[in-house]
């Protein structure tokens, strides 16, 4: 008998409200993560994954509407009591914003946004709560951590800060670590790090952990499995190490045909006709339907659900077809 995963999302939806009336922004959201485990929700932006992702700590906008289920070692997040919810994202999940910067309060000193949380959330003494976040500032890659504790987050660069961040979210030792594109607004040889940082540090604790990002390739190498997202609606799912010879889904293997060659500079680089679409703006069908190229009358009519079309995998797609060589090109 399989053990059930730490966190579950069966067919999310969240509707919310624009101008008085409820719209629909994410359609079926449908994924599984075991303990220990790293799962990447890839998609454009816009596709609904940080809602998604906000969703597991029900930290929704005023007003938002969940149906489906989401659900924490068998217990169900929207259902949580308040108080049942603080202890929650207190002591269970943590979350690794996007951008520092707007999560931080820059008038507080870094050592108070560190030890707030072990003080007041799980009574731990001040001067403990400060020998702990300080060590975990060392262990993430921060030097002179003592010094930084004192400091205040517009004297720190924004790759310290996200160190910052990512200490603050393993203090409260969780069980299950939300990185919402963590890197986006990084160099690139900070990305690198931050990344290698949260890699190693989840390793040692056994972390699960969900990871929203538009870039296939980086998801491919930090996790076990890749969801990919379309207009709110997960629309293929696959182990990282068969995204490229085993997509079977039009968007997904439209996707990887577009991303640049390295072997090849010359090549001319592969685009997604059309445009991408808001949850609220998906037709009855199929959301892909019309950028497909193999689209047919089925597609437009009738919206496809996800089924087991390949091995350790599901696509939402009525005519499922794998990668080909003539689609990537030079590029597979």
């Amino acid at each position: 008998m399989s053990t059930p995963p730490l966190l579950r999302i069966d067919a999310l939806g969240i509707d919310l409200p624009v101008d008085g009336e409820p719209r629909t922004v994410v359609h079926r959201v449908d994924l599984g993560i075991p303990e220990g485990a790293a799962v990447a929700l890839v998609g454009e932006s816009g596709s609904g994954k940080s809602l998604t992702a906000r969703s597991v700590l029900g930290l929704l906008p005023r007003g938002a509407h969940v149906h489906g289920e989401v659900l924490f070692a068998g217990e169900s997040v929207p259902r949580m009591r308040p108080e049942r919810l603080r202890t929650f994202r207190a002591s269970e999940v943590a979350m690794v914003f996007q951008d520092p910067r707007a999560h931080i309060n820059p008038a507080r000193g870094i050592g108070d946004f560190l030890i707030e949380g072990l003080t007041t959330a799980r009574g731990v003494p001040a001067a403990e709560a400060s020998r702990k976040v300080t060590a975990i500032l060392r262990e993430v890659g921060i030097p002179d951590a003592d010094r930084r504790m004192r400091q205040r987050p517009h004297e720190l660069s924004g790759g310290l800060l996200q160190r910052v961040m990512i200490a603050a979210a393993l203090a409260a030792e969780p069980r299950l670590l939300l990185a919402d594109e963590p890197t986006t607004a990084l160099d690139v040889t900070t990305q690198e790090e931050v990344m290698a940082i949260i890699g190693e540090a989840r390793r040692a604790r056994g972390l699960a952990m969900l990871f929203i990002t538009h870039d296939l390739e980086l998801a491919a190498a930090v996790c076990d499995r890749v969801p990919v997202m379309y207009a709110g609606t997960t629309v293929e799912e696959l182990p990282a190490d068969r995204l490229r010879g085993r997509a079977s889904h039009p968007y997904t293997r439209a996707l990887l045909a577009s991303r640049p060659s390295v072997s090849d500079a010359g090549a001319e680089l592969r685009s997604i006709p059309g445009r991408p679409l808001s949850g609220f703006e998906v037709p009855d069908g199929c959301a892909f339907s019309d950028r497909c190229p193999h689209v047919r009358d089925l597609c437009r009519n009738e919206r496809p659900e996800p089924g087991g079309f390949v091995e350790d995998g599901t696509a939402a797609c009525h005519f499922p077809h794998p990668l080909t060589s003539e689609e990537t090109g030079s590029h597979a």
